[in-house]
């Protein structure tokens, strides 16, 4: 019998892939054209986002490193922005929880392609207060608020029905009167270190503009792509 001849990988996928393609033509650009104040510019272009309807506007990746320096991101929504930085929430015991803990710093990255747009903030990480934390909470719809009881953010669970039952308990519990706030449930607000913003051009000759600190201000410049 003649051996079998080996199998060719199909390479459809990975040409598929690689044949993804649009144009960039949505807007432009200038250092000269952007607020001053990185918090002015970031807020407006999340104003620009809401007005497109955009989904989740306020979504951005949040990345962070562990102990040994191995790199996660994840998904968050992003729940205030001023001067001192982007607010988030979380559990203290979570996997970023756990890295920030140890590794104070990360980078967040909102992305709106339907604008062409990126914004990306680096900075350090610090707790927001406990009061501030506190006010959040109690603003959350009631179901998330149970969630918060319910689920130990990142820890293995043995199935659905287990995650359901623990939330069911969590619902007996408070039955009747306000939910607290958890201990480990937390904030944390990523300060503004250094914001650059992304604006889709043609021919991949994006345009790129940084804020970093120097002094009491900030310095705009451009960026290659």
């Amino acid at each position: 019998m003649e051996p079998l001849a080996p199998q060719t990988p199909d390479p459809r996928p990975v040409d598929r892939l690689a044949a993804l393609r649009r144009s960039y033509v949505l807007g432009t650009l200038d250092p000269a054209d952007v607020d001053p104040d990185p918090v002015a510019q970031l807020r407006r272009w999340l104003d620009d986002a809401q007005d497109a309807g955009l989904v989740e506007p306020n979504a951005m990746v949040l990345a962070t490193v562990d102990a040994d320096g191995a790199p996660a991101a994840r998904t968050v929504l992003c729940k205030g922005i001023d001067e001192r930085g982007l607010v988030f929430y979380t559990q203290v015991r979570s996997a970023k929880g756990r890295q920030l803990a140890v590794h104070p710093e990360a980078a967040a990255v909102f992305v709106w392609h339907a604008m062409d747009r990126q914004a990306i903030v680096r900075g350090a990480v610090t707790p927001v207060s406990r009061a501030e934390v506190a006010a959040y909470f109690a603003s959350r719809p009631r179901g998330s608020q149970l969630a918060a009881w319910a689920s130990d953010q990142s820890a293995v669970v043995a199935s659905r029905a287990e995650l359901e039952a623990d939330y069911a308990a969590a619902e007996r519990r408070f039955a009747g009167e306000d939910v607290p706030m958890p201990e480990h449930w937390t904030g944390y607000r990523l300060a503004l270190g250094t914001v650059e913003l992304w604006q889709g051009r043609r021919d991949r000759l994006h345009d790129r503009v940084r804020y970093r600190p120097l002094g009491h201000g900030w310095v705009v410049e451009r960026l290659a792509p």
